[in-house]
């Protein structure tokens, strides 16, 4: 591990062993000709494979996530006559994990040694998780935004239903408005543990409160769910799907019209509590709608990740049943 220079000892590849390490830099070389690949015990341990003195480009193919598979492969067979730098970033499964790599190195012009190709892995799955996160965040600020401007323009319609005079109609439009800006605090997250545990039923009345129309008639909403307190994550959660449900049939549901009624009931059984949103009364449903937007993968994540539950839609020709469930060990966080 060292060098001759100058009458002394130079220890440059001993201290290039610390910066790799440091970096914690895998580094592979590649046989263009015979398709193997040679690797140091980092690439081996990233990749979760034994130590061998080669594996071939198909043995790691079989780690890499199906979806990055023929990319990558295209990507590597190219390098072989594309001359620069290159770069590409790829999944790879190891058990239930997934992690980000990066594969770097240069390309035919000045990569290849008689017929072998050098370069290094990164794990970068820190930083994808990060640019996923930044994302998802963009996207629901959006998404909320939008949901506000279409909630606003539905209790507009809905207080202007009562038949009252303009200041009636303002001053019930600015009361719903208000109780929907209080509904929106249980939907943002408070820093640090300002937040207080609520009861399941009072978080419900409060967030579906902007959207009863007492005008029309007594008990348009109805809620009745078991007695039972909620942590203050449970309430950020559940108040983000419940929010999003309200949205939906303030837009195209029971509530965007004054006939319609909601029921939100509740029961629970020794490990679980079971929450069914029924509308009724509303546009006829034709079809079952496809459930790809934003807010649907929203309330699918936050109920499978959260509640470790689920959530099922039945359309109904009445009106739309939602059940959600979740386990009742996870309500009090």
């Amino acid at each position: 591990m060292s060098a001759q220079g100058s009458g002394s000892q130079v220890w440059l590849p001993e201290h290039l062993k610390q910066a790799i390490d440091a970096a914690e830099v895998a580094l592979w070389s590649w046989n263009v000709n015979t398709d193997r690949f040679t690797m140091d015990e980092r690439a081996f341990g990233l990749w979760g494979l034994p130590w061998a003195d080669e594996v071939t480009f198909e043995e790691l193919s079989a780690h890499i996530h199906p979806a990055d598979r023929d990319r990558v492969r295209a990507a590597f067979t190219g390098t072989r006559s594309v001359a620069g730098a290159y770069e590409i970033d790829f999944r790879i499964i190891l058990g239930d994990e997934v992690r980000w790599i990066s594969a770097r190195g240069q390309g035919a012009d000045a990569g290849i040694v008689e017929g072998v190709m050098f370069g290094i892995f990164l794990d970068v799955t820190n930083r994808k998780q990060a640019e996923e996160g930044h994302e998802l965040l963009a996207g629901e600020m959006s998404h909320r935004v939008k949901n506000l401007l279409a909630v606003a323009t539905g209790l507009t319609h809905i207080s202007r239903r009562s038949g009252k005079g303009a200041e009636e109609m303002a001053e019930d439009l600015i009361q719903r408005l208000t109780a929907l800006g209080r509904a929106h605090d249980l939907v943002r997250p408070l820093p640090g543990s300002q937040g207080k545990a609520a009861l399941l039923g009072d978080l419900l009345s409060v967030l579906l409160a902007p959207y009863d129309d007492p005008g029309a008639f007594a008990g348009r909403i109805r809620v009745a769910v078991p007695r039972m307190g909620i942590g203050e994550g449970t309430a950020t959660t559940l108040a983000m799907v419940i929010h999003e449900l309200a949205t939906n049939s303030v837009k195209h549901g029971a509530l965007s019209v004054q006939e319609g009624t909601l029921d939100v009931s509740g029961s629970c059984d020794d490990t679980h509590l079971q929450l069914t949103w029924a509308e009724d009364g509303g546009p006829k449903v034709q079809g079952t709608p496809e459930m790809r937007g934003f807010g649907s993968k929203m309330i699918s994540r936050s109920m499978s990740q959260h509640f470790d539950g689920g959530l099922s839609y039945d359309w109904q020709p009445s009106g739309l049943v939602v059940t959600l469930r979740m386990r009742k060990d996870r309500l009090a966080a």
